[in-house]
């Protein structure tokens, strides 16, 4: 049987409004949730795994520091060459019988990374990976490409590359809390750094984005360091909690306590979702989450590849 239990984040200031207006209006259906996808992507250093964080403005479902992301579109439903594990096989590892969900969220995690860090996880074959995806070529594709001027699915085929579905791990499943304005219904993945590819800002979005420890980000979450470095006005004296989602948090816990990049990929995971309720207590608002503590896992994958090799 699954066991769980509970744990409580707080409701960051930004949020706190909607949060009072949603308890004092009583019953109201919530705001529909997008669809989303997001990468954490993982290398290893002499201080231990690093993760990339990047800042999102404007209130961002996924948090104001996040990992790479954002939602699935249309045009994440094309057709692309598929290098890596079956679409029904993905549905089963992300609990879905919808096999086009399951594709559209793959899809959407590998452009959302190739956009907004220039990261690309995509080969000739099943056994190549592109390199040097940092040039000013490869920056004008990610603008175009955001901004939509080409479909992804277009661009990757005019490159004969295939999208390696084989480099992504599935996370977690995480959905907005229903008082939210902006929700999003997130898969999360993971991969590791490539070697050959640097991740860098989209020059047109971008305003911080940075490799940092989680266990050094962790051990100071109450400190106003990370708010104070990426400077501002919505991240300047504020403590890591009030900047991330509870979904962010949880998965930088798993990375801090990992032994290695590739040890993290490959732990077998549940297909458990995740959605913060909210509560009131003593006048304070939380977000409860209920976590699973023993969970049968889903059919792992084999052992993840080296992407060329990992880049340290």
């Amino acid at each position: 049987m699954l066991s769980s239990h509970s744990r409580r984040f707080i409701v960051p200031k930004r949020l706190q409004g909607a949060a009072r207006s949603w308890l004092e209006e009583g019953d109201r259906p919530p705001r529909t949730a997008r669809l989303a996808s997001s990468v954490v992507l993982v290398r290893d250093s002499v201080e231990g795994t690093e993760t990339w964080l990047a800042y999102r403005p404007g209130n961002s479902p996924l948090g104001v520091v996040a990992f790479p992301g954002g939602s699935v579109q249309n045009t994440d439903h094309d057709t692309f060459d598929w290098f890596g594990p079956s679409v029904g096989h993905w549905a089963e590892m992300l609990g879905v019988t919808d096999f086009a969900l399951a594709r559209s969220h793959v899809v959407a995690a590998i452009r959302e990374l190739f956009e907004e860090t220039g990261v690309l996880l995509a080969g000739s074959d099943a056994t190549t990976l592109v390199e040097g995806t940092n040039t000013p070529d490869w920056t004008r594709v990610r603008e175009a490409v955001a901004s939509e001027e080409i479909g992804f699915a277009e661009f990757i085929s005019k490159r004969g590359l295939g999208l390696r579905t084989d480099l992504l791990r599935p996370l977690v499943h995480w959905v907005s809390p229903d008082f939210a304005h902006r929700r999003f219904d997130t898969r999360y993945f993971a991969a590791t750094l490539p070697v050959g590819q640097t991740p860098t800002l989209l020059p047109s979005k971008g305003v911080w984005g940075e490799w940092a420890l989680p266990a050094r980000l962790l051990k100071d979450r109450d400190s106003t360091a990370i708010g104070d470095l990426i400077g501002e006005e919505d991240t300047r004296g504020l403590p890591l909690p009030e900047l991330l989602v509870p979904a962010s948090e949880i998965i930088l816990e798993k990375i801090a306590k990992a032994k290695g990049c590739i040890a993290y990929l490959n732990i077998k995971r549940s297909t458990h979702t995740y959605q913060a309720e909210l509560e009131e207590d003593n006048g304070q608002l939380w977000l409860r989450v209920e976590a699973p503590s023993a969970a049968p896992a889903t059919e792992a994958l084999a052992t993840v590849p080296h992407p060329g090799g990992i880049a340290s």
